[in-house]
């Protein structure tokens, strides 16, 4: 995605959720032993507990409490990144990240409530995927594989994508769509023999996994990334700095979401939502833990 429609963040008093995205999916934590102390440390930036109301270990994340954004949210953020395009530095591109997370989006908390449809989304495309490679769907129904069987990947990639999330002229379903994209395309890259009628399981949670960190990244771009494009010394300069801001993005919700199937447990499109749930909450602790 560019970044010419880049936000100028809601007004002080507005809410950092909208009122059209869901809550973050409802379900016991993917990986409880892995999170000891991650609401405690959220706090810190919040103002408050975890939304399940303690530490995270044995309920359900419940839907975020009303936050409001605070004056010039994006403020700090654009300062870090804003120096991040002028002189390359990595500490700096960390800190703006950090900076977008902690007061950008009120801490992880609010970062897991403002992408509680990007979780939703990733168990759709799981699901949908799922039935495709299961030729379960409903005949006649958009992802019938008899209807999509001699199709090309690019028409494969958009009936998926038009089944998983249709344009409802939000920037989140734009943003979450060309997330799609970009992550399928990335499976045929990663695995050159792959059928995307027929992923495997693995080949199933990598298009998941890219698809998190792409969405995150889109949003990013859509709040933050005039900072970096407006401040760089050349166009081309400023499309690179946006390619190390989506790798270190990239690696870090990877790194999240694959310790938490890795045990190999038996999944659904609710476990995978309840997953990407867990997992964007750990990358946006590590995020936010960079801001300084």
């Amino acid at each position: 995605m560019g970044t010419s429609s880049s936000s100028t963040g809601s007004p002080s008093g507005g809410r950092i959720v909208p009122d059209w995205t869901p809550p973050p999916p409802v379900g016991p934590p993917a990986d409880a032993g892995g999170q000891d102390g991650a609401a405690a440390d959220d706090g810190a930036a919040d103002g408050g507990t975890d939304a399940g109301g303690n530490d995270g270990q044995d309920a359900p994340v419940a839907a975020p409490v009303l936050i409001l954004a605070p004056r010039a949210r994006f403020a700090p953020a654009r300062t870090h990144l804003g120096d991040f395009a002028r002189s390359g530095s990595g500490a700096s591109m960390r800190r703006g990240i950090g900076h977008y997370v902690r007061k950008g989006l009120q801490g992880s908390r609010g970062a897991v409530g403002r992408f509680g449809g990007s979780a939703h989304t990733a168990g759709s495309l799981y699901g949908a995927l799922s039935s495709l490679a299961g030729g379960t769907a409903e005949p006649g129904s958009p992802l019938d594989r008899a209807i999509l069987t001699g199709r090309s990947a690019k028409e494969v990639m958009a009936a998926v994508i038009e089944a998983v999330r249709p344009v409802d002229g939000t920037q989140d379903a734009e943003a979450a769509r060309d997330a799609m994209k970009h992550a399928l395309s990335a499976v045929l890259d990663q695995f050159p023999d792959a059928d995307l009628l027929d992923l495997t399981e693995d080949q199933r949670l990598f298009a998941i996994e890219r698809y998190l960190a792409l969405d995150v990244f889109n949003r990013a771009c859509l709040d933050i990334g005039k900072a970096i494009m407006g401040n760089a010394p050349s166009a081309a300069s400023g499309l690179s700095r946006l390619g190390e801001v989506r790798d270190y993005i990239r690696e870090t919700v990877a790194a999240s979401f694959r310790k938490l199937w890795a045990g190999g447990t038996a999944l659904s499109a609710q476990r995978v939502a309840v997953m990407a749930r867990d997992a964007l909450r750990e990358a946006f602790l590590v995020f936010q833990a960079e801001a300084s």
